[in-house]
């Protein structure tokens, strides 16, 4: 059976999980590591943030990988290269000034990942029709969303635990560990059932030809009907949901006459990995579904609530400060559901209404690029903001942020018939 002909299920959920976990882990579990070690919110939040440039400017370099080998090459080889990052990562940890060789080593996984992200939606695009593409968005999303649950649940209450025995840094070197052995793992699985994605049409014999090329690309783009209204609604779509990522978990962990919820690191990933889990991958299915039975067109503005509408439960436990596991529990498990029915809404509308055309890969690439930014720039900002607002105040914040996204999803265009 030629690898073309592989079911999707075999081969759909790993690439998105294998795109999720170095992104999770860099923007979200080193979060809580370094906390751990003795860094400040506002350095975790800015430095936490920054490295996550490369899924931004990806699109400078995605339409190289349309012009050289195939599109599984990519996939294969930068797993490899994550694998081989995390567990320098790991050995960086007991050094001194550990913080700024960690920040460098996970430069390189994010440059990594970026290029990892290009390669892997590009087969997704290209083995895939359309109707195949609305069909699976749900699993995509989901398994995603299962590395964002799994390494930031099921890793960090594992880091909790191993910190009673093998002390912080040992602890969170096993986990950095733990991410290296997964993604090479996966890398090995890919070699064997991943279908190609194509190889290239394009073949460039000089860099004055791969420049012109990257620029017909970047014209293409914003040559595009309606895409200065598509840049916004994409940054603005997760705006919210930039600034609450990075404090939220620092929110949970920090003490309460602080302002925070006090809980251990094993309670968070317990959180994560209990409540959050099982309602993250039923919210991506049924969103998938939800957009297959209604259509996108349709469904974009319900989508949007049901993705910001939940932060508020942020808010609420910032008043209340409630000391049950299980209400905090259920709280997460609401968030979740909502951020992973909405995800995929904003996904799909990258893949159906930006992306088609003669550059689709480096054009979606274009749009998650820009999408990322959106997180990334309040992520920036949130360390700072939460410091001087308190968690109270700064969780009205978040609230706010959530005002343009409902605009600019009402009167969002489509270009394509949906």
């Amino acid at each position: 059976m030629k690898k073309e002909n592989v079911n999707p299920v075999l081969w759909v959920p790993t690439v998105y999980f294998a795109m999720g976990l170095p992104f999770v882990a860099l923007s979200m579990v080193s979060v809580l590591m370094f906390s751990d070690m003795g860094i400040t919110n506002t350095q975790i939040a800015f430095w936490t943030s920054l490295i996550m440039l490369p899924w931004t400017l990806k699109p400078l370099w995605s339409p190289f990988l349309e012009m050289f080998k195939t599109k599984k090459h990519f996939v294969v080889i930068t797993q490899m290269i994550t694998g081989v990052a995390f567990a320098l990562v790991a050995l960086s940890l007991p050094l001194n000034n550990f913080f700024c060789y960690a920040i460098a080593l996970m430069g390189v996984i994010a440059i990594s990942g970026a290029t990892h992200d290009i390669a892997g939606d590009g087969v997704y695009l290209t083995e895939l029709s359309s109707t195949q593409q609305a069909k699976y968005i749900g699993w995509q999303g989901a398994f995603y969303n299962l590395a964002k649950v799994l390494t930031n649940g099921g890793l960090v209450y594992a880091a909790g635990m191993l910190k009673n025995s093998l002390g912080i840094t040992y602890a969170w070197m096993v986990i950095m560990l733990i991410c290296a052995g997964l993604m090479m793992i996966l890398g090995f699985y890919h070699i064997r059932i991943l279908p190609s994605g194509g190889t290239s049409e394009n073949k460039i014999t000089s860099g004055a030809e791969a420049i012109k090329e990257l620029w017909e690309v970047i014209r293409s783009f914003f040559a595009k009907k309606h895409i200065l209204f598509y840049i916004v609604f994409i940054i603005l779509y997760r705006f919210a949901e930039g600034f609450a990522i990075k404090i939220v978990p620092l929110f949970l962990k920090a003490p309460i006459k602080e302002g925070g919820l006090e809980l251990n690191t094993s309670d968070i990933g317990l959180v994560y990995g209990t409540f959050g889990a099982a309602a993250f991958i039923l919210g991506s299915i049924l969103g998938g579904y939800y957009i297959s039975a209604l259509g996108l067109k349709k469904a974009l503005f319900s989508l949007c609530c049901m993705f910001n509408i939940p932060f508020v439960v942020y808010y609420i436990l910032a008043i209340a400060q409630p000391d049950s596991l299980w209400v905090i529990g259920l709280a997460v498990l609401f968030e979740y559901f909502g951020y992973g029915f909405g995800f995929v809404g904003l996904m799909l509308f990258m893949m159906q209404q930006i992306a088609p055309g003669k550059h689709k890969m480096a054009h979606y690439a274009f749009a998650t690029g820009i999408m990322n930014l959106g997180v990334m720039l309040p992520g920036m900002l949130s360390g700072y903001l939460s410091d001087v607002l308190g968690y109270e105040k700064f969780f009205i914040w978040v609230m706010i942020a959530t005002i343009p996204s409902f605009l600019v999803t009402w009167f969002v265009p489509f270009t394509y018939k949906d």
